[in-house]
C-alpha cells in the first residue's frame, strides 16, 4: 500500500475516508458553509492538503450521489493533483439543478482517487503506424 502524507488544514475531521473496504475513492468534505445559485459555480475548499508520491496522480471525481439527487457535479473532472502541489485541495463544482444547493462544513462533496501513471517520451515521426481504427473518431462505432 502507497503512503500519502496529508496535512488537514482545518480540524481533523476533515481526512479523506474510504467509505466501505475497497472502494477506489477517498471522500473529500467541505470545510466551510456554502451555498451555490442554480447554474452558478463554487470553488469548495476541504481543509486538505496531501504530498503524493512521484508516479502517481490524484483524480477528483464528482460523487454520484450528489449528481443524481441534486444536480450538483465536479466541473472540470476528473480535477487532477500533480504530485508536486502542496497547495489546499479546491474543488469546482456546478449546481445543474434549478434548486439553490447548500454545503454545510463536513458534507462529503467529491472524492479522489489516487493512481499511477507512466510518463512518456514523444517521438516525431513523418507517420503513425497503421491502426483498425485508423482516425475514425466519435460514433465511429455505431449507435448499438
Amino acid at each position: 500500500m502507497t503512503q500519502i502524507e496529508v496535512l488537514i488544514t482545518a480540524d481533523s475531521d476533515l481526512m479523506p475516508t474510504m467509505g466501505n473496504p475497497g472502494d477506489a475513492g477517498y471522500d473529500l468534505r467541505s470545510s466551510g458553509d456554502f451555498e451555490i445559485e442554480p447554474g452558478m459555480r463554487k470553488l469548495v475548499p476541504t481543509g486538505v492538503r496531501v504530498a503524493i508520491p512521484a508516479g502517481f496522480v490524484g483524480l477528483v471525481h464528482p460523487r454520484s450521489g450528489l449528481a443524481i439527487n441534486s444536480g450538483v457535479t465536479v466541473l472540470n473532472t476528473p480535477g487532477t493533483i500533480d504530485s508536486g502541489y502542496r497547495g489546499e485541495i479546491m474543488v469546482p463544482l456546478i449546481n445543474h439543478s434549478d434548486q439553490l444547493f447548500s454545503i454545510s462544513r463536513g458534507d462529503r462533496i467529491a472524492q479522489i482517487v489516487f493512481q499511477r501513471y507512466e510518463s512518456v517520451r514523444f517521438i516525431p515521426v513523418a507517420e503513425l503506424p497503421g491502426s483498425q481504427r485508423g482516425s475514425q473518431g466519435f460514433g465511429s462505432t455505431g449507435v448499438k
